[in-house]
């Protein structure tokens, strides 16, 4: 049988540790190619470039784990799977995985996440997708720990099928090496950031400023991602890309436009 052809990208590079770890999960399942940014594009989110143009290049970059096709491009992680199924790829890949981020893409975080957005783009068009995250900024993160959670939802998702409409939003928890004690799939929790500007000046007295902010967690709830990760589990949001608030129809239908 003709193995599942996977694509990989993400929002941290090409070079990022969690993408190699990812890659060298994902070829124990299935044939795999890898086209992700050339540079970091967090926080990216959906977008995709349009005044500039798009520049991918074939790559090696872990001959140790070679045998399969690497691109880097230039653009968003958007930018990456649109240039694949359309460029790259010579049919159209069983499933595509993004990540594994750099730090989590639970609660709001998935609006504002590259990693999530690469997933997102496949699944808009029609390919089943899966963006894993670990809640571990560092760059030295422990992604061996993901290792057997990560291979088992894909080969979940590949030997059941992700729903139509739908992509999956993973959340793994830093753990201090007990492991995770399980997955939940879950609702995304409500939250929120009290961001603030930090004005500063540069020598020569032009301002700038830094975003920064905290994490405002507005949910009790005890069937949410933040619930799942603060106590130790792999969070799954199924997550759509329909945008219709379809509750708020008939409430906004009741409103008198035609009078």
């Amino acid at each position: 049988m003709q193995k599942p052809l996977i694509l990989v990208t993400n929002d941290d590079g090409i070079t990022a540790p969690g993408l190699r770890a990812l890659v060298r999960y994902m070829k124990e399942i299935g044939e795999v190619v890898v086209v992700a940014p050339d540079s970091p594009q967090s926080g990216m989110g959906h977008a995709i470039t349009l005044d500039n143009a798009l520049y991918s290049k074939k790559v090696t970059i872990d001959l140790e784990n070679g045998g399969h096709e690497e691109y880097s491009c230039s653009g968003t992680p958007a930018d990456c799977v649109k240039l694949a199924l359309q460029e790259i790829l010579g049919r159209k890949p069983d499933l595509c995985v993004s990540g594994i981020n750099h730090g989590s893409n639970s609660s709001i975080n998935v609006i504002y996440s590259g990693t999530m957005s690469a997933a997102i783009e496949a699944g808009i068009e029609g390919i089943p997708a899966i963006g894993f995250s670990l809640c571990d900024y560092s760059w030295e993160a422990n992604f061996k720990s993901t290792e057997t959670e990560v291979k088992k939802i894909v080969e979940e998702a590949l030997s059941n099928g992700i729903p139509k409409g739908v992509v999956l939003n993973v959340n793994i928890p830093k753990t201090k090496g007990e492991g995770v004690k399980g997955i939940k799939v879950c609702r995304q929790a409500r939250a929120n950031w009290k961001e603030k500007f930090d004005k500063r000046t540069n020598p020569m007295g032009k301002d700038y400023y830094w975003l920064t902010g905290e994490f405002e967690l507005l949910d009790k709830g005890e069937d949410t991602d933040e619930w799942a990760l603060s106590n130790g589990y792999i969070s799954i949001v199924p997550t759509q890309f329909d945008l219709t608030a379809h509750h708020a129809i008939q409430d906004i239908n009741n409103w008198s436009f035609n009078e």
